[in-house]
């Protein structure tokens, strides 16, 4: 899992790590014992971890630990909510020990590059991250050790992305695009408008002919997984072997021409919010989700913004979808004669159901589903009621405001945005060199 939300200091989900040990300072008087120096009085600082810490790799002299392996594979398998086999943990912990090996070499490099992160950095994003599990800091500490990882797998995790986050931005520092590319750029982009754009995401696992039988049914157990409600944006952060892994496997808006043709005309006749099957592609496998789709510089129905009503009804937890089906009716009868959004008020205090306004919703942000049903309604008019979480609902459609015309992009948003794709070439580059490179000792 990787912390991909904090792109750009911004969220999924990297300087060293400051471990929590104790240290004694050596004073005169202290035994010695077999050569150690032990004070008389031990005053540990910080909190135990709960297991010792055994060496499993040393990369460039840097120990990792099975203890670091373990804290970290915890984590993955809480974040994810599944179950998986004896023989799918055992290949997640051979690529989470695959990813702490990279975010070592990131962090290694950062200290080359003198890239300094300042603890309370950290400290920040771990407060936000606590804060997304629904934690303070303190109880998050609490949760981490109750399901066996720890407080300081997390801020590593954190420091290394920042760090590498860093030394990016230094190459992106070096890129300067010509005018005469950015406006080449500006113009190939009028001559596409009207062209279609699909946001993918992507999770990549590389393959030899040797390994592709193999790579392949990883990547359909991902499908497996992602399909029975898993994230998908959370296995690219941890399984992922693009560059594109820190922010869920976000490959940003794209054209068509600009897909490897293996995945091209497949990305064209999806739906939007699905996955594929695993895709054999030069190097490996992808598996692709189709997050969203428009047309270059012209103004899509989606992304008009909605003024909505919820109403909705408690449903006692574990109720299932029969006894839904009653209150589901009541709520569609109270809404159908209400007489718009100036009855929904007294038609919600009549059947007992919950009253929420919002006007500032986009259409994009809502699920395939309900776009496309929203889209097609009259002011005044409710959705078909639908389960969500503990009880069922409607919306009430109350105002739309229409997207405005499109405009195209300033010089300084593509010069930026061509820098940024070069800066992404050059870090995949970077890290490979750094594998190559590496001396890394398995013991």
């Amino acid at each position: 899992m990787k912390f991909g939300t904090f792109r750009r200091a911004a969220v999924v989900l990297a300087g060293s790590l400051l471990s929590v040990v104790a240290v004694a300072q050596p004073s005169g008087d202290q035994p010695q014992q077999g050569g150690f120096e032990i004070p008389n009085q031990v005053n540990f600082v910080g909190r135990a971890e709960p297991n010792v810490a055994r060496a499993t790799a040393v990369i460039n002299d840097e120990i990792l630990t099975q203890t670091d392996i373990d804290h970290r594979m915890a984590l993955v398998l809480a974040s994810q909510r599944v179950q998986l086999s004896p023989e799918e943990q055992q290949r997640l912990r051979a690529q989470v020990t695959r990813n702490l090996i990279d975010e070592t070499l990131q962090i290694q490099a950062a200290r080359e590059h003198e890239v300094e992160v300042e603890q309370r950095e950290i400290d920040r994003y771990y407060a936000r991250f606590a804060q997304s599990f629904g934690h303070t800091v303190q109880s998050f500490a609490d949760y981490l050790r109750t399901i066996g990882s720890s407080e300081r797998s997390v801020k590593r995790q954190i420091a290394g992305e920042l760090s590498w986050q860093r030394v990016q931005g230094r190459m992106l520092n070096r890129f300067s695009v010509p005018d005469d590319e950015v406006q080449a750029f500006i113009e190939r982009l009028t001559s596409a408008r009207g062209t279609a754009e699909y946001r993918v995401a992507e999770i990549f696992l590389s393959a030899t002919p040797e390994t592709a039988a193999a790579a392949r049914s990883n990547a359909a157990r991902i499908v497996q997984q992602i399909r029975g409600g898993a994230s998908f944006q959370a296995y690219a952060r941890q399984f992922s072997e693009a560059s594109t892994a820190a922010v869920g496997g976000d490959l940003g808006w794209v054209t068509a021409e600009q897909l490897p043709p293996e995945l091209s005309a497949i990305v064209q006749s999806m739906p939007v919010q699905t996955i594929t099957d695993p895709i054999q592609v030069p190097g490996g496998f992808s598996v692709i989700a189709l997050l969203d789709s428009r047309r270059i510089l012209v103004a899509d129905p989606r992304d008009a913004t909605l003024s909505l009503m919820q109403m909705s009804i408690a449903l006692p937890e574990g109720s299932t979808e029969a006894q839904a089906r009653e209150p589901a009716e009541r709520l569609t009868r109270a809404t159908q004669t209400m007489g718009g959004c100036g009855g929904a008020a007294a038609a919600a205090t009549a059947i007992g159901a919950d009253l929420v306004a919002n006007d500032s919703v986009r259409v994009r942000e809502l699920p395939g589903p309900l776009q496309q049903m929203l889209l097609s309604m009259s002011i005044g008019q409710s959705t078909q009621a639908f389960a969500s979480g503990d009880g069922v609902r409607v919306f009430i459609l109350c105002g739309r405001d229409d997207p405005q015309q499109v405009n195209l992009p300033s010089a300084e948003d593509v010069q930026e945005a061509l820098a940024r794709q070069r800066m992404d070439r050059q870090a995949q580059r970077l890290l490979r060199d750094l594998r190559r490179d590496a001396v890394i000792e398995y013991r």
